[in-house]
């Protein structure tokens, strides 16, 4: 049996919950900041983190690989960077998605959505191999303002889970778990609930997070829920939690389940208490 947690945050560029642009912030508050979010992954005993608005190398906050400076302070010793915008020049720009893990990564492809240089978005596919075995996991962010976007984005994300599937489904423990920044509102659901429709063909999904406080954003006072997990039936004993922070303007989700190997092996870590 292993025990997973998969936190996923939008962390904003590490400008903080500031509503301030990214460039109007110094380098040193780019760190520190990271720093806490380094802490905060640490103390959630996260498994698996997906990371959305997360720089490589960007003039707009310190020029410095953002994923790496928090793989060196959580000890999390796997990072896959999915960027989505590549810009070089005088002023360079580059960021997405990106995956830190406890566990190994065996493969992994980024989409992005389309060729802006500013503001595009994308999804970041990786397989993990966990003690029970290896499980997909998909790392997407989805467009903020426009619901026919958002719909084919999906229909993009769908089309590439079909091709995975196909090719690649032998070798998993689990279905897909989704998970990153859907931005649409719980209140008006178009993607969430069209994604959640088509992975309901395959096997039970569940979408986290439930209950009375589903909201993430804006992290100060959350009135809107933009942040979700999608995990499949395969996945036992699941539970979720939006984690009260002040570190993005959204709040991460973070979810702790049970997989379970296809033959029996020695336990591994007992399962630690859960909640934020």
């Amino acid at each position: 049996m292993a025990h997973c947690r998969l936190l996923t945050f939008n962390i904003a560029h590490a400008r903080g919950a500031s509503p301030l642009h990214q460039s109007l912030r110094s380098p040193a508050r780019f760190r520190t900041n990271l720093l806490k979010i380094a802490r905060l992954i640490v103390r959630l005993e996260a498994d698996i983190v997906a990371l959305q608005e997360i720089d490589q190398d960007s003039s707009w906050n310190g020029s410095f690989d953002h994923l790496e400076f928090l793989r060196e302070h959580t000890g999390l010793a796997h990072a896959v960077h999915g960027v989505n915008n590549r810009r070089s020049g005088r002023f360079q720009l580059n960021y997405g998605n990106a995956f830190l893990s406890r566990f190994p990564v065996h493969h992994h492809e980024n989409v992005s959505f389309g060729r802006g240089t500013v503001g595009q978005k994308g999804f970041l596919f990786a397989e993990f191999d966990t003690p029970a075995g290896r499980v997909p996991v998909v790392n997407v962010h989805l467009h903020h303002n426009s619901r026919a976007a958002r719909l084919r984005q999906v229909v993009k994300l769908m089309d590439f889970i079909d091709h995975q599937r196909t090719h690649r489904r032998a070798r998993w423990r689990t279905g897909p778990l989704i998970c990153g920044d859907l931005n649409n509102p719980s209140r008006k659901p178009d993607a969430t609930a069209v994604l959640l429709g088509y992975l309901e063909q395959f096997e039970n999904y569940v979408l986290l997070p439930k209950g009375r406080a589903p909201n993430t954003f804006p992290s100060i006072w959350p009135s809107r829920a933009l942040d979700y997990i999608y995990l499949p039936g395969t996945c036992a004993e699941t539970q979720a939690v939006v984690v009260r922070s002040y570190l993005s303007d959204h709040r991460p989700v973070l979810a702790q389940f049970d997989v379970s190997p296809a033959e029996a092996t020695p336990p591994g870590r007992t399962r630690p208490p859960f909640g934020p």
